[in-house]
């Protein structure tokens, strides 16, 4: 087979030339790229080792959380320095036990920071969560979140204060109270009279009306078991809820200071001696109540009635309950009183009192501030006189006659209730 030898040696010559034997069918075929060359041998991957690949991951996530946080501590560092949205100052309350997260939302719902989440990261980053205090406290326009929480933390909120004057009774502290609107909750009764300390107390926004007053006993009861231990010798006192009695007596019929030891020996004297102590004041917190003034003198009938028995005209001994929360100084001078032997005092006029050791020098001076009521109530009417237009001429009446102010029973005559005058 001769000729196919030859066909076949000529084929062999031209092994290395294109085939055009066969050719594209179409221009887009002849685009078409030929299929790629097969890799070479010996120039294969091998496959890594799953350790090298998990380590090779665990890098690539580490660099990328890396890079999270730089970017997260940037951004709360620009938002922990960065002002305030708050253009004007104001004042922001922390509620008793409030945490972190209920104080960082009211900051941010008040406008006063931007981001809460600064504000909370801070301050478990300082260690400040549980260090921030109730209270109220003024913050700054444009105060950054490092500012409040400073603010915060330092605990130096906006004072409230409430001052109870020496002499109220216990309803009027609880009404001054309950008219405080920077003060909570109900008073579900009437404190015992005498237990509270009058003074200026600070507080809170937000304190209980229950835990002020508890605070004010508490006070009362150390200042009084204190005082009690260095007392003068010789008072006819048996306890200091004794003391605290008649001071709440003293405390309502002494309006100077310099006065107070003064007037409470004289009711240590008549103490001592078992005489009425004939204090007005406790007579008219029986008619009253503690509520209030009597607004009017007292009468005679009220000076004779006996079911009354805070009335020390009619009743020996020390009443039954304080009749007023008595202050320091007035207990001071209960149980450090004046060395005196006087008896008896009535007022002079000018605020003060004159003291007698006898009925003879009392009655004289009790003249003398009869005298000067009556000359007291004559300018008066000689004042209204003159400012009063001139009435119209009236027929005299007969068996009619003006009755002298020193003629009117004591009872009826408008002194201040401060004189044991029997």
């Amino acid at each position: 087979m001769p000729g196919n030898n030859r066909h076949s040696k000529h084929n062999t010559a031209y092994r290395g030339q294109r085939d055009y034997s066969i050719l594209p069918r179409s221009p887009s075929e002849a685009l078409e790229p030929d299929r790629a060359p097969e890799p070479p041998r010996g120039n294969k991957q091998r496959p890594q080792h799953p350790v090298i690949a998990f380590l090779h991951r665990l890098m690539t996530f580490l660099v990328i959380m890396a890079i999270c946080a730089a970017g997260a501590v940037y951004y709360v560092r620009h938002q922990f320095e960065q002002q305030g949205p708050l253009n004007y100052p104001t004042v922001f309350v922390v509620a008793r036990d409030e945490g972190v997260k209920t104080i960082a939302r009211h900051l941010e719902e008040q406008g006063i920071i931007n981001d809460r989440w600064t504000f909370r990261i801070a301050s478990y980053y300082f260690k400040y969560d549980d260090k921030i205090k109730a209270g109220e406290y003024s913050i700054r326009a444009n105060a950054t979140i490092r500012n409040v929480l400073d603010e915060l933390v330092k605990g130096k909120s906006i004072g409230h204060h409430i001052t109870i004057a020496e002499g109220l009774t216990s309803y009027q502290i609880v009404e001054r109270l309950r008219g405080n609107p920077d003060l909570v909750g109900d008073i579900d009764e009437i404190p015992a009279e005498g237990s509270m300390l009058p003074d200026t107390y600070a507080f809170e926004r937000g304190t209980s009306r229950t835990d002020l007053i508890r605070r004010m006993q508490g006070v009362q009861k150390k200042f009084l078991e204190e005082l009690w231990q260095s007392r003068a010798k010789g008072l006819p006192l048996a306890t200091p809820e004794d003391a605290l009695n008649l001071a709440a007596i003293v405390e309502k019929e002494s309006s100077l200071a310099d006065e107070r030891r003064h007037v409470a020996a004289v009711y240590l004297n008549r103490l001592r001696k078992g005489m009425l102590l004939q204090a007005d004041p406790t007579i008219v917190y029986g008619v009253t109540k503690g509520q209030g003034s009597l607004g009017r003198p007292i009468r005679r009938s009220e000076l004779d009635n006996r079911e009354n028995p805070y009335n020390t005209y009619r009743h020996k001994g020390l009443p039954p309950t304080p009749i007023a929360n008595p202050g320091r100084d007035a207990i001071i001078a209960v149980l450090n009183p004046d060395q005196s032997s006087d008896l008896y005092f009535v007022a002079n006029g000018t605020g003060g009192h004159e003291f007698a050791a006898t009925l003879e020098d009392h009655n004289r001076n009790v003249a003398k501030w009869r005298r000067f009521l009556k000359e007291q109530h004559e300018d008066e009417e000689d004042e209204a006189a003159a400012k009063a237009p001139a009435p119209a001429p009236a027929p005299a009446a007969a068996g009619m006659a003006s009755i002298g102010l020193d003629k009117l029973p004591l009872a009826e005559i408008p002194l201040p209730q401060r004189k044991p005058h029997r």
